[in-house]
């Protein structure tokens, strides 16, 4: 998995926190000492997928474009890693000493079919948990979390 996922998905909570506010790239990047413009890839892909809404311009920035409760996990993975599965089958056994060129070993090969199934759990998983979740269990965890972000932020304008 690509290490923008984590990035999008800690900009996506600090950005819950920041609700009234575009904040650019820069200042996203600045928090985690992160590169900017790799940073802003990733937002730039949450703005595809409709997860951010993002402003050109001076008071430009990123802002979430959906409620919370309404982005996924699976929704910041597929946005930054795309749609493909993390395991793809290339039929080795067609090549094999018992291979069978007419067999879809796609389907019926054992290691595939565990491969998908771990893939299949993997994005229920995923599909079932919310950035609101992560904000409540992360403001459960560290009750100031929250109002730290936020002073960071207003002390951070450029």
């Amino acid at each position: 998995m690509n290490e923008g996922v984590e990035w999008a998905m800690h900009s996506c909570v600090n950005l819950n926190w920041i609700p009234d506010e575009a904040v650019t790239a820069k200042r996203l990047a600045a928090f985690y000492d992160l590169p900017t413009a790799y940073l802003n890839k990733q937002l730039q892909a949450l703005t595809r997928a409709g997860i951010l809404s993002s402003t050109s311009g001076p008071k430009g920035g990123f802002q979430l474009a959906r409620p919370i409760e309404r982005i996924s996990l699976l929704d910041i993975v597929v946005a930054i890693d795309g749609p493909d599965e993390a395991f793809r089958c290339t039929e080795i056994l067609r090549s094999g000493p018992n291979g069978d060129p007419k067999q879809d070993y796609v389907k019926t090969c054992v290691i595939s079919q565990a491969m998908r199934q771990a893939e299949l759990g993997y994005r229920r998983e995923l599909a079932g948990r919310t950035i609101a979740d992560i904000v409540a269990e992360v403001e459960r965890t560290y009750p100031n979390a929250a109002e730290s972000t936020r002073t960071w932020f207003a002390n951070l304008k450029s």
